[in-house]
């Protein structure tokens, strides 16, 4: 009888994707509620050839030495700032994540969150909820129109490539700071200066890494327009919440939009009071088709590294 790998799966997957991987593992579920404690990782990642993980789990040197027996690690999220890529090379683990399948939710998503903020949604449902609406008045809680505007994108990668697909039906024009992208059709490339103090809405689309960690700190948010809107779907770290909290407080922006946060699932106390601040809980991807096909996607990489072949999406 032929001993099936085994597979270490750090949350609750669709029964679609389990079903698929029991076929070929010995599959170690983790059913918690929230991401599984660091100590428990650590002794049930022991013994496995597989590691299918998420961005809450920090896979770094010490996880990867205690799962000595790894082929794989497959992340099912597009950034892996959760994983030490060059720790995992050089013991000869493969790493994977899942693009492409999250793109058009994402960037809806990022959508959603413009139009929520300029238009002032969250705010208007929390004072009908309240009991607080008078009723209709000209002059009660006007947002702001986005037709005719900038939308400026920090990062012009998959998703932000998206988004500005979707900028013309709203009547946006597009800029975009990214010096490793050129030529964008129907997108202005500037510095990231220049599309902070010339955009209406800011929205960031970058990978968490050490040059882009607090890119958007208290001198960028100066540096931008006091009507503008700033919209995070990146990473949290991305932006210094301190100094957001500041430049809101300082009235040097209109508001703010944060799907992510830098010490998730905590939020910085002072955007928690402010109105002009629409936060939600890291749901860019997270409709049934979307996370779907992320956990398919990362169960293929497993099972084709653990068939001896190439993964399907490697990390590059």
């Amino acid at each position: 009888m032929t001993t099936k790998p085994s597979l270490l799966i750090t949350r609750r997957l669709p029964s679609s994707v389990i079903a698929r991987l029991e076929a070929a593992c010995d599959i170690d579920l983790y059913t918690g509620e929230s991401a599984i404690p660091r100590d428990e990782l650590l002794s049930r990642v022991r013994g496995k050839q597989a590691l299918m993980c998420l961005l809450t789990d920090r896979i770094d040197g010490e996880l990867l030495d205690a799962g000595r027996g790894l082929k794989i690690v497959a992340d099912i999220a597009v950034g892996y700032n959760n994983i030490d890529v060059a720790a995992a090379r050089a013991r000869g683990i493969v790493v994977t994540n899942t693009p492409d399948v999250l793109t058009e939710s994402v960037a809806d998503f990022t959508w959603a969150l413009i139009l929520g903020l300029t238009r002032r949604i969250s705010e208007g449902e929390r004072v009908v909820r309240s009991g607080t609406w008078k009723g209709w008045a000209l002059d009660f809680m006007l947002g702001s129109d986005v037709r005719g505007k900038q939308l400026g994108l920090v990062g012009m990668g998959r998703i932000a490539r998206a988004v500005a697909a979707r900028a013309p039906a709203f009547g946006m024009r597009v800029a975009y700071a990214d010096d490793q992208v050129a030529g964008v059709a129907g997108a202005e490339q500037m510095s990231l200066d220049r599309l902070l103090t010339t955009s209406d809405v800011v929205s960031l689309h970058v990978p968490l890494i050490d040059s882009t960690r607090h890119l958007i700190d208290k001198r960028a948010l100066a540096r931008m327009k006091r009507s503008a809107w700033l919209i995070n779907t990146a990473r949290g770290p991305v932006v210094d919440e301190a100094a957001l909290a500041w430049a809101l407080g300082q009235h040097l922006l209109a508001g703010a939009a944060l799907d992510v946060y830098e010490n998730e699932p905590a939020v910085h106390p002072d955007l928690l009071a402010m109105d002009n601040v629409l936060l939600v809980p890291h749901l860019g991807s997270a409709t049934t088709e979307t996370r779907t096909a992320m956990a398919d996607l990362a169960a293929s990489n497993v099972l084709a590294v653990l068939a001896g072949k190439a993964p399907v999406t490697p990390v590059p």
